[in-house]
């Protein structure tokens, strides 16, 4: 579903002013009242405008289309009549560059190098300060629309969209997607609204999910902790997997799953841990010093250095995302075990080596425990994989190396004073990350150190009732300390919390964490609780993807023992007895009523 990043690429005014390009229809009159809402079980946004004369809805969308990008916008009167004011400015290049702007009989076509942008409107345009306005006015059964598509320059102008028969089109769409994973239970809205997110943030020709659709929203107001998160991320391959095989969207699941056997193609020792949603490599990091930054924050970082970083925990991920496609889709074919064997024969020999860990810090490169973990998460999964496949692998080799990690792990990354893991070997300090422990199965849920490794999280990184990645004033992780509460840690804890048997407290924290979302039920990367607002890029799939998960362990759907059946009281699961456990649940789950 997600577009081109042309229209952010010409729409730049959040990161800069309004010179740097915007799109606004609004009431002429300043003195309105506005609220939003999507259109149950859509990705269709409402926001309705109350005045003195009236009331208006403005209607926006993305209809899907194979090669043009659309944004429609529909004008439709409530009551009364409502004077309104469409002001359209485009600027190439993250708001540098003043495109050419030509008027013709339908609308505007505006181009500036390979970009060609087609403004089309069943009101009167004209220019006006060096962009695009119409003033006109509203009133029921008489709408307004504007459409504006992205095309190329050297291929002429795009086609035109109707915008009624595309909002028609586009709103059957999201009922029959929503409608094959409805579900009962008190968190249903809030697990369908994530489920819509995560597709709304796939690329529907690669199938690649990226982290958010934003690049530089500042993860601490006024600091220079801004980055591109508008390409896919690895560590998020098996939540992203699970997340949709638990919906019941096993179409989406074999695309990702797609999108990650062509990404990691080639030679294992050029693994990176992010890419393009086709798949890029080369994902260059400068800053467009032309901007000012949102609400003052510098740098405007565009493209991604952590993609040249080594991150072990990748392929961990990787390897229990290959496993959860077995398990769910099995879709696992002769050349996908080549991929993966080259992968952990590549982890052999570097899993010991220090990298800059799944918070892709600037600073030295450390033996991060959760890397560690989930190097040890790697062999596990492959091991299963073997012996499920009857594979000629160095099985014994293997099997030592997974005991090694192990046994290293317990003993350097355990802090007996604090009763907890540690952030890395022989630190002290703590890390929100390490709460996947046992969601993972490394120890058992019940093993006195993961109750230990809870209790001083809550304990050290618990901030105004959120938790913290980890603290940024211990430590040096190459940039200034300060930043907000990362959601996704706090959902974590939220999953820890039940898997440990405190399943009040958990839901407690849920329930709280629920009323942070925005007013469309929407998730930022961070929250900012003195300012008690929402910080960093938006939205943010790590966010929703923790949001699902722990809501669907509240719910008791089995998606938690699917995750965690390594180390636990029940003992270990072959991967026959987990595909027997999920078809019987998946096949419960279909007989829930809608």
């Amino acid at each position: 579903m997600l577009a081109r990043f042309c229209f952010q690429r010409m729409f730049s005014s959040i990161l800069g002013d309004e010179s740097n390009g915007y799109w606004s229809i609004r009431p002429a009159s300043r003195r309105f009242k506005a609220s939003r809402r999507y259109v149950p079980h859509t990705l269709i946004l409402e926001t309705t405008f109350e005045t003195a004369n009236g009331a208006v809805r403005v209607i926006d969308f993305m209809p899907t289309r194979d090669e043009n990008s659309d944004v429609v916008r529909i004008v439709e009167g409530i009551r009364g009549e409502v004077e309104m004011r469409m002001e359209l400015k485009i600027r190439c290049d993250y708001g540098y560059t003043a495109p050419w702007v030509v008027a013709t009989g339908e609308g505007v076509r505006a181009i500036a190098g390979p970009h060609l942008t087609f403004l089309r409107a069943s009101e009167e345009v004209h220019g006006e300060d060096l962009k695009t306005v119409s003033n006109f006015s509203v009133r029921r059964g008489q709408p307004a629309w504007f459409t504006l598509t992205h095309g190329q320059s050297h291929r002429g102008d795009p086609p035109a969209t109707d915008p009624f028969e595309a909002l028609d089109r586009t709103k059957k769409f999201w009922l029959d997607w929503t409608r094959k994973g409805r579900r009962s239970g008190k968190y249903a809205d809030v697990i369908e609204r994530s489920l819509i997110t995560l597709k709304a943030l796939t690329y529907m020709p690669t199938g690649g999910v990226v982290a958010a659709p934003t690049t530089s929203l500042p993860e601490q107001l006024g600091g220079p902790r801004n980055w591109d998160y508008r390409y896919c991320w690895l560590r998020d391959a098996t939540f992203t997997l699970l997340a949709l095989m638990s919906g019941g969207y096993y179409e989406e699941a074999r695309a990702w799953q797609d999108w990650l056997l062509r990404a990691l193609a080639g030679s294992a020792d050029q693994v990176q841990i992010m890419y393009g949603i086709h798949g890029e490599r080369s994902l260059v990091e400068w800053e467009a010093d032309w901007l000012r930054g949102y609400e003052n924050s510098r740098p405007v970082r565009i493209g991604n250095a952590a993609a040249e970083q080594l991150q072990l925990d990748i392929y961990g991920e990787v390897m229990d995302a290959f496993f959860h496609a077995e398990v769910g889709v099995k879709s696992l074919r002769e050349e996908d075990f080549h991929i993966w064997r080259q992968l952990i024969e590549h982890l052999r020999g570097i899993w010991m080596l220090p990298d800059e860990g799944i918070w892709e810090t600037r600073g030295e490169p450390e033996h991060f425990t959760y890397s560690k973990v989930m190097t040890w998460v790697a062999f596990d999964r492959a091991i299963q994989l073997a012996e499920h496949h009857n594979l000629d692998v160095p099985m014994e080799a293997w099997k030592r190396i997974r005991d090694e990690i192990h046994e290293e792990v317990c003993k350097k990354a355990f802090d007996k004073s604090k009763n907890s893991f540690v952030q890395s070997y022989e630190t002290k300090r703590l890390d929100a990350a390490l709460l996947l422990i046992p969601l993972v199965g490394f120890l058992a849920v019940d093993d006195p150190r993961v109750i230990g490794t809870v209790d001083a999280v809550q304990k050290y990184l618990m901030k105004d009732g959120l938790v913290l990645r980890y603290d940024t004033t211990k430590g040096s992780d190459g940039l200034p300390p300060g930043e907000g509460a990362f959601l996704a840690c706090s959902f974590w804890l939220v999953s820890a919390l039940h898997a440990i048997g405190r399943k009040d407290e958990a839901k407690k924290l849920f329930d709280r964490l629920l009323k942070l979302t925005n007013d469309v039920g929407l998730l930022a990367e961070e929250y900012d609780t003195k300012r008690k607002r929402q910080v960093g890029n938006f939205p943010q799939a790590f966010s929703h993807i923790a949001l699902l998960v722990s809501a669907l362990h509240l719910e008791g759907d089995g998606f938690s023992r699917r995750r965690q059946g390594w180390h636990s009281k029940e003992g270990k699961r072959t991967i026959r007895q987990e595909i027997a456990y999920h078809k019987g649940h998946m096949a419960k789950a279909r007989k829930k009523p809608m």
